[in-house]
């Protein structure tokens, strides 16, 4: 399990995913947890994997979700492991630095491991913009088929290869 100051990010279970499909409520998700974004990274998620989905967790109360949309790989124009994250909150959540910091907490992690991340956000998406900003996420690689931009941040140092997901056990 990551955690930062003042949020816990577990990897999701197989309860976990099990509860979103159902539509079964779990008594530690806020009123608006899983938005819809939730419920799609709930696709992704693969029983073990450390690259996959977590929760965004304050106190006790889950917030939303961050995570890897799946192991990272080399990237074709420099052979980095690289992989795209994403994340998002309830709309209660939003305007506290929640995201930014659970962000963090991930490229720590990441970093660790010697793994670029990127990201793709809407333009006019200022909020997810800051929180790229914020941590470090100056690479511009233009946009994506459905109008996002892609963005990267830089590893900041040497790294190793990677050997399990962010915060796993090796």
């Amino acid at each position: 399990m990551l955690r930062t100051e003042r949020l816990t990010l577990p990897l999701w279970t197989a309860a976990d995913v099990a509860g979103m499909r159902e539509g079964r409520r779990h008594r530690d998700w806020h009123p608006d947890f899983p938005r819809r974004d939730d419920l799609d990274a709930s696709t992704l998620w693969v029983d073990g994997d450390g690259w996959g989905p977590r929760s965004i967790v304050r106190g006790v109360t889950v917030l939303g979700s961050i995570g890897c949309f799946g192991p990272p790989s080399p990237h074709e124009a420099d052979g980095v492991p690289e992989t795209e994250v994403g994340y998002g909150l309830v709309a209660e959540a939003r305007g506290y630095g929640f995201a930014s910091e659970a962000l963090a907490g991930l490229l720590t992690a990441c970093d660790a491991l010697g793994v670029r991340l990127r990201a793709s956000v809407r333009p006019e998406n200022a909020a997810s913009l800051r929180v790229l900003a914020k941590n470090g996420f100056t690479l511009l690689r233009g946009a994506n088929e459905e109008g996002e931009l892609v963005m990267a941040r830089p590893l900041p140092g040497p790294t190793s290869g990677p050997t399990s997901g962010p915060g796993a056990p090796a």
